[in-house]
């Protein structure tokens, strides 16, 4: 009985090893290759900034000083 069961763990062969490797890989890149948050949120921000000035909300010196400000940060 305890042969017969170590046989059908050996007959999974590479399959969960492979699968195991393959999540890993996922993970390594989801949590590593993605650029940083805060780019995201300063491309935004600068995007947000230009619309308010193409749309008149804001002067070009309110635009120069807050796209300023946000290069600093």
């Amino acid at each position: 009985m305890v042969a017969a069961e170590l046989g059908a763990c050996r007959s999974l062969g590479f399959g969960p090893f492979l699968l195991i490797l393959i999540g890993a890989g996922v993970v390594y890149y989801y949590f590593w290759h993605q650029p940083p948050r805060e780019q995201f949120r300063d491309a935004a921000s600068l995007e947000i900034l230009d619309r308010r000035y193409a749309s008149g909300e804001i002067t070009k010196e309110q635009y120069e000083e807050m796209k300023g400000d946000l290069k600093k940060h």
